[in-house]
């Protein structure tokens, strides 16, 4: 008598026969088989077998088994490494820059800004209220030593109103990294592109830094760049509107064809509209109204904060190809 052979059983696995010791456990099956069963599922002759008890039922002959794990039908999340950007040499961790218009007061728009994350924030060049001069202001609750400041030129209709305003914020800060918004008429709020490359050349050359509000044309951000832009800031729909990200296209030519950062600059009405945005490529997301009209500022920062950066992770590691037809996500080789 063979006693290798006596001491030997037939039994199934995963469809195929196999000859193992007698006397295994399930545990010990596993294990001759070099896999560990604590990351397996166990079915015996049709039974799911407890992982608890796999030590404890023994293999015998002619047992049909099925030994099953998980597979790829989803993705290791990646650690995200460090993700700054720049802009005319200042670096940045957050990609969203926040308005301070059109909130209730300026505590509301304090604690949105600090919920949103936001490093840079848009403030407008108004007359002081020389009625009141103990009034609240801005910098009382912003504090421009821990938020940058970007003075913009919002309301101006000529090169030389734009430029006029910059200069008196540069004497009242010093501010030289600014926000230059040059408009054709209040009905649309489009830019109009004539006084907006004019005010662009000038301030460039009287040392500003004018990050560039303009229209989706590929053609007339490299006129800006070439002007002394140091980013592009395409609306992605009209100011204030909240219609999201109408020009994909043109927007994502833009990012292809820049050499300095490129932002969208009005349009967005919601977390989703931000992360198109950082989808495209863009290095950030500027907003106001979509944070100050909410129902809930504080909240929709929140929100904000949130969609531009899973929108930048997403970007950063590729998007699937689109196809025709189902392609499934767990292999069908291998089924029970």
């Amino acid at each position: 008598m063979n006693t290798e052979v006596d001491a030997t059983v037939i039994i199934t696995v995963n469809g195929e026969q196999r000859r193992v010791p007698a006397g295994l456990s399930l545990a010990g099956l596993a294990e001759h088989l070099g896999l560990n069963p604590q990351k397996l599922a166990v079915e015996r002759n049709l039974e799911v077998v407890p992982r608890s008890t796999l030590a404890d039922v023994r293999v015998a002959a002619g047992d049909a088994i099925e030994l099953v794990h998980f597979v790829g039908g989803g993705d290791h999340a990646a650690t995200m490494a460090e993700d700054s950007w720049s802009v005319a040499g200042r670096t940045f961790r957050s990609r969203l820059i926040v308005g301070t218009g059109k909130y209730k007061d300026f505590a509301e728009n304090a604690a949105a800004v600090e919920a949103s994350g936001a490093e840079i924030v848009t403030v407008a060049v108004r007359r002081v209220n020389v009625a009141d001069p103990k009034a609240p202001m801005l910098t009382d609750y912003i504090d421009p030593r821990k938020i940058t400041y970007l003075p913009n030129t919002a309301g101006c209709f000529t090169a030389e109103d734009a430029i006029r305003t910059l200069r008196l914020a540069r004497e009242a800060g010093g501010w030289d990294l600014v926000k230059l918004e040059v408009l054709g008429e209040a009905k649309t709020l489009y830019p109009d592109m004539v006084e907006t490359l004019r005010a662009t050349e000038i301030l460039a050359k009287e040392g500003f830094l004018p990050m560039v509000y303009c229209v989706d044309d590929p053609i007339a951000a490299k006129r800006l760049e070439d002007a002394g832009a140091v980013a592009i800031m395409p609306l992605g729909a009209p100011i204030g509107s909240g219609l999201g990200i109408q020009n994909q296209v043109t927007i994502r030519l833009i990012v292809e064809g820049a050499k300095v950062p490129v932002l969208v600059d009005a349009g967005v009405g919601t977390a989703s509209d931000a992360a198109v945005a950082m989808e495209l490529g863009c290095d950030g997301v500027l907003m106001n109204t979509a944070i100050a009209e909410a129902r809930d500022p504080v909240l929709m920062a929140q929100a904000m904060k949130a969609a531009v950066e899973a929108g930048r992770m997403a970007y950063r590691a590729g998007r699937m190809g689109k196809r025709r037809y189902a392609d499934p996500s767990s292999p069908l080789a291998g089924l029970i």
